[in-house]
């Protein structure tokens, strides 16, 4: 199951309520100010804090 981009206008990252960015080579959505990669699950995202990986700085300067 693909991940709908539209749910970007109405999700925002748990932790900082900032925007996501879909981050389609590994499948997350990536939050750059909290540096931040939550899972997306058959199309689902996973926004739980615990869930979420820390990216490096140049993970983040990748998603642009």
């Amino acid at each position: 199951m693909a991940f709908d981009k539209r749910l970007l206008d109405v999700v925002a990252c748990p932790v900082c309520k900032g925007k996501l960015v879909y981050d389609s080579d590994n499948s997350a959505l990536v939050c750059r100010f909290d540096r931040l990669r939550f899972p997306v699950k058959e199309g689902i995202p996973v926004l739980i804090e615990e869930k979420a990986t820390q990216m490096s700085l140049e993970d983040v300067d990748a998603t642009r």
